[in-house]
């Protein structure tokens, strides 16, 4: 079973989402058979390479939203992620572009690091402060998991997995994916948003039993075959 899961950086729901997700995966039956493929996704590719301000100045002046609602947001945003053991601290959230951090996440990927650094930069964010449009974090990020330095500098200097971040876009939006997370299991079934744990549980159970329908062995006349017994009683 493979899951792809669009998701930006910069977007708090789609870590709560991770959480909900990892959750669901855990308990599954079949964990160990499930491929899971991280996609990239901006919400914002215009916002400059770092925004001289706070999360609420940026939704402020950027999206048009009333600050005092843009705080009671934050405080619901941050009383979900502590349910699912995450530290939101948006007072020290750096606004900055997230497309380098998703070149980064491509050369991660493609040396099967792709969740180990998505778990770190999400981190970063959300609960460290740190800035992601920064040269050395990611630098920083990246070595913490064992890539290498040089390959990483190479990487963002010359735009290397550019291409393959903007076909993410490309696919997500042919695939109708307007808001992440999105969660899309063999592409088949598609979960929006960060549902609640019980619900992937649900889709990873559906999308399971739909790819790998129970075979009966035995008899072929068109019985039940071999005796049972049942709600009315048992064979005699």
């Amino acid at each position: 079973m493979k899951i792809e899961i669009w998701s930006d950086v910069a977007c708090p729901w789609c870590y709560i989402g991770k959480r909900r997700f990892e959750s669901a995966l855990n308990d599954f039956a079949h964990k160990d058979d499930v491929e899971v493929a991280w996609k990239s996704f901006q919400l914002d590719p215009s916002i400059p390479e770092h925004f001289h301000g706070s999360e609420v100045d940026y939704l402020a002046e950027r999206k048009g939203m009333d600050p005092a609602k843009v705080r009671s947001m934050m405080g619901h945003v941050t009383d979900a992620a502590a349910g699912e053991g995450l530290d939101y601290k948006f007072d020290d959230l750096v606004v900055a572009n997230s497309f380098n951090a998703h070149q980064l996440l491509h050369l991660a990927k493609a040396h099967g690091k792709g969740d180990e650094v998505k778990e770190a930069l999400l981190s970063g964010h959300f609960e460290k402060g740190e800035d992601i449009g920064s040269r050395d974090y990611l630098l920083r990020t990246g070595a913490s998991v064992g890539l290498d330095a040089d390959e990483i500098t190479e990487a963002l200097d010359t735009d290397k997995y550019a291409d393959d971040v903007r076909a993410d876009f490309a696919e997500g939006q042919s695939l109708g994916v307007s808001g992440v997370p999105f969660f899309v299991i063999d592409r088949k079934y598609g979960i929006s948003g960060a549902q609640p744990a019980e619900l992937f549980s649900q889709a990873l159970n559906e999308a399971w039993t739909e790819a790998n329908p129970l075979a009966m062995v035995g008899a072929t006349d068109g019985s039940n075959g071999g005796e049972a017994c049942g709600p009315d009683g048992c064979a005699i």
